[in-house]
């Protein structure tokens, strides 16, 4: 799914009316009517319809129309709605203008131009009603002030659920806000067609709630032509990613892998990759690791082969990287430096994408000249920290996501970086955000769980790509099956890895 920009959003619009003859009222009743079909399931039948209040809070441009549009269809099924229009600007969008006609009479529909005009009445319609903010749509650009400075601020001060329609009312919908700025905190969003690049930032998270991406009809010629640097992955097209396999294959069709992890007290970090592995579907896996690692994925992995270093505690021994079809390093290798020579020699004799992790991009870290000689491709899937470690400290998530980039494109190669919506960058300057996981996940081991799957994918033959953005997808997918059967607070990292094949099956599962 792309993520176009605010600009593109708009021309979507004017393409729509233009080559198939929409009219621009058409498309606001579109987005009332879903946002108006998203309330009736969600909230309506679910929550029972006794007394059941809809306040809205419009402004006077399309995002207001949407407003309008969508407490007009309120009225079929009686529900109680009160519309407050806050005339902010002289300038009216005619479609919003046109609705407001529409109102039947003796609906309650105050206009106001000032805060100090909100009554007692709307004060008491106001509790325990939902509140529909259509105050701003994503073309802003500037603070709010004034009136809709005071009106989100009454929307913020209230317990009530809150729903924003297209986007939070005082949000950008391409780059960050200033934490001086005034945006509604919303439980629910509801967006039009496309996401909004600002959904996606962390420092937003607390002002968008959930939000969901509701078909308005606009332009699929326009979207399949418009090209743009932001995707959100979902899982129709994941599904379409995946590979099937022959009735007549065997093991040596979905390739060896090779994972080099483990030290002294970290064994369980190989353990978690190669199990991982094994689960998302490679021929043959191979643990290189310490020593004093060999028995415990011995007993603990049998479908697995181990290769123990001759240094007990840690990693020193050369590997011989071409009998395998892909490789993943770092989950718990230390940072010793018998280890960090071991890995610069493992990057120089491969020739193919190889994943690394947790303490090989910690070694990277440390060692960047050693960058510049990463085999084409390569996937990183560093955490913040670890990500700062390689390029320094960004001032915000904007930042960071230029960085990422950046650095993709410089050294060629998949960034991964992890955390809600995780973010995959390629050496083209596209990002690829993830829509799947949750906050269960974050817990020990989940990375190298990520990198057992990466490594799987590229062996049975996946592009560093489409391992990457399948690996991510399915990594958060295992995630969501765990939270269904666990609590978030209790989730494990083996957890995941058992709900790789109900991942696999949900995916498939879904219809196109």
């Amino acid at each position: 799914m792309k993520i176009f920009s605010t600009t593109q959003s708009r021309q979507a619009d004017s393409f729509t009316i233009e080559h198939e003859k929409v009219s621009s009222e058409t498309l606001i009743r579109n987005a009332g009517e879903a946002c108006f079909q998203w309330f009736f399931k969600n909230i309506y039948r679910t929550n029972g319809t006794e007394d059941i209040k809809l306040l809205f809070l419009c402004g006077v441009g399309n995002n207001g129309a949407d407003g309008l549009a969508m407490a007009l269809r309120s009225f079929d099924i009686v529900l109680d709605v009160m519309v407050v229009v806050v005339n902010h600007s002289d300038q009216h969008s005619p479609e919003f203008d046109k609705l407001k006609f529409q109102f039947p009479e003796g609906s309650r529909l105050i206009e106001i131009i000032s805060f100090d005009q909100i009554t007692p009445e709307i004060f008491k319609f106001a509790e325990g009603a939902y509140i529909i903010d259509a105050l701003l749509g994503s073309g802003l650009n500037r603070p709010v002030n004034g009136v809709i400075a005071d009106c989100i601020n009454f929307i913020n001060s209230q317990p009530n659920t809150v729903i924003s329609l297209d986007i939070p009312s005082g949000m950008y919908g391409d780059k960050l806000y200033e934490s001086s700025d005034i945006v509604v905190k919303a439980e629910h969003t509801l967006s039009f067609q496309f996401p909004k690049l600002a959904f996606l930032f962390p420092e937003n998270f607390a002002n968008v709630g959930d939000f969901e991406i509701l078909d308005i009809g606009l332009s699929n010629e326009y979207t399949r032509m418009t090209s743009c640097e932001n995707h959100f992955v979902v899982k129709s097209e994941i599904k379409e990613l995946l590979q099937t396999r022959n009735k007549n294959a065997h093991k040596g069709n979905f390739g060896h892998a090779l994972i080099v992890a483990g030290s002294k007290g970290k064994i369980g970090a190989a353990v978690l990759s190669a199990r991982a592995c094994l689960r998302t579907g490679a021929g043959l896996v191979t643990v290189h690791t310490p020593a004093c690692g060999y028995e415990i994925i011995q007993i603990s992995l049998p479908e697995a082969m181990v290769h123990a270093d001759s240094e007990a505690d840690f990693i020193t021994d050369s590997i011989k990287t071409e009998t395998y079809n892909a490789i993943g390093v770092g989950p718990g290798i230390g940072m010793e430096k018998q280890t960090q020579n071991i890995l610069k020699l493992v990057i120089q004799n491969s020739n193919r994408p190889m994943v690394f992790d947790a303490d090989a991009i910690n070694i990277l870290a440390e060692n960047k000249t050693w960058l510049s000689f990463l085999p084409a491709n390569s996937i990183l899937t560093p955490h913040i920290k670890e990500f700062e470690r390689l390029v320094g400290k960004a001032t915000n998530t904007q930042d960071r996501l230029k960085q990422q980039v950046d650095f993709a494109i410089k050294y060629n190669v998949i960034i991964v970086l992890k955390g809600a919506y995780s973010s995959v960058a390629t050496p083209q300057g596209e990002l690829f955000f993830n829509s799947t996981g949750n906050p269960g996940m974050a817990t020990g081991g989940s990375g190298d769980v990520l990198t057992g799957i990466l490594t799987s994918l590229l062996a049975q033959g996946y592009s560093a790509f489409h391992a990457s953005i399948i690996g991510v997808f399915l990594h958060g997918t295992a995630g969501d099956c765990a939270s269904n059967q666990q609590t978030e607070e209790s989730m494990i990292a083996s957890d995941i890895i058992e709900n790789i094949s109900q991942a696999y099956s949900t995916i498939r599962a879904i219809s196109n």
